[in-house]
This record gives structure tokens, sequence and C-alpha cells, in this order.
């Protein structure tokens, strides 16, 4: 369990602005494709770990009350015989009660200790699924932006090409040239602009991250969950 937490961990603490800034470096989406896949994989184990650990948590709790529950029973059969001067039967119950008091005092023990690793595991899944909604989101980001690049580099290579044909001394051509230099220009300036709309909401993102840091100190600093 402890390798599953160190892996997770792992992944929590990644660092998804790296991970972007090297995708749009390489020009491939592939490493945070990659980031994601071991987010989910680890995400199914964290699923069934959970599980197990919060069913032993159940039986474990269960059999403490069972053995507090005996033990009850068998503090209150220790006065009833104590009061009737059956010394023999309260000493054996004494000696049944203590051994049951051990036994879930040992169950007690058991169930916060797994109960602790429970939560653990429960705080790292919800971490984890929170970090996985994040990098979701900037991959279409990074997708959108590589797209954009990739056009305009297809656009730049048609207006070289347009160069040539511009200075060909043809003037039908040249006119056919021009036409279709401006629909190029058109398109471009439609990317830009949708790369300036992709670049304000990358900026409201960060902002949310810095008004939610900040309020999380409040929080703390006021004593607040």
């Amino acid at each position: 369990m402890a390798s599953l937490l160190e892996k997770v961990s792992t992944l929590i603490s990644a660092n998804l602005h790296a991970l972007v800034d090297a995708a749009l470096k390489a020009n491939s989406l592939a490493v945070i494709d990659q980031y994601i896949r071991d987010v989910e994989n680890n995400l199914d184990s964290l699923t069934d770990a959970a599980a197990t650990v919060g069913g032993q948590v159940k039986t474990l709790k269960r059999k403490y009350d069972e053995y507090m529950k005996a033990a009850a029973d068998l503090d209150r059969n220790i006065d009833i015989f104590l009061k009737e001067g059956k010394e023999e039967l309260a000493a054996a119950a004494q000696a049944k009660y203590n051994s049951t008091m051990r036994l879930a005092e040992t169950y007690k023990e058991q169930y916060e200790r797994q109960q602790n690793e429970y939560q653990k595991l429960l705080d790292a899944k919800l971490k984890l699924e929170a970090k996985l909604t994040t990098i979701k989101q900037e991959r279409d980001e990074a997708q959108a932006l590589l797209e954009l690049a990739q056009s305009k580099e297809i656009t730049v290579k048609a207006i070289r090409s347009l160069d040539d044909l511009a200075g060909s001394g043809d003037a039908d051509v040249a006119r056919i040239a021009e036409s279709i230099r401006a629909r190029l220009d058109k398109a471009s300036a439609a990317g830009e602009m949708l790369a300036t709309r992709l670049d304000k909401q990358m900026d409201e993102v960060l902002e949310r991250r810095e008004i939610d840091a900040q309020l999380a100190a409040r929080k703390a600093k006021l004593g607040l969950p």
C-alpha cells in the first residue's frame, strides 16, 4: 500500500505546466497522454485498494463492537455473581472479561490503524482526480495551440509559394495570388483571435488558482476546515 501511495504522491506533485511546456516544445502531446494514462491506472488501483481497506475497517469495527458488547454483558454478570455470593463464577467471568477486553483493544487498534490508512487512500484519490481533471483541460488547450501553430506553418509555406507566383510576371496569376493571400491573412487573423482567447482562458485558470490558494490560507488562519 505504501508503494501505491508513493506513486500517487509523485503524480500529484507533478508540475503540469512543465508537462504542457514539454509537449508544446516537442510539438507532441505524447508526454501529457502518458501522464494521463499513469493517473488513470493509479486511480483504478486506488479505488480497488480503498474498497479493500474500507471493507477491512467495517469488519474490524464490527468485531470491536461485538467484543465490547460481550465485555459489557460479562461485567454485569460479575456483579450479579458477587451479589449472589458465587465467587467461583465471578472469578471465571472476570477472567473471561479480561481476555475479552484484550481482544477488543486489539481490534480497536487495528480498526483505528486501518481507518487512518483508508482516509489516506480517499484523500489521495480525491487529489488525483482533481489533478486528472486539470491536466485533461490543459491537454485540450495545448492541442488547440499546436493545431494553431501547425495552421500558421501551412500559411507561411503557402504565402512563400504565392510570393513566387506573384513575381512570375503574369498579371492574372499575380491577381489570383493576391486574392489567395488575402484569404490566408484572414484565416491567420482568425487564428490569432483564437490564440488570444486561449491565453485569456489560461490566465483566468491561473488567477482562479491563486484565489483558491489565498482562500485556503485564510481558512487555515481562521482554523476553518
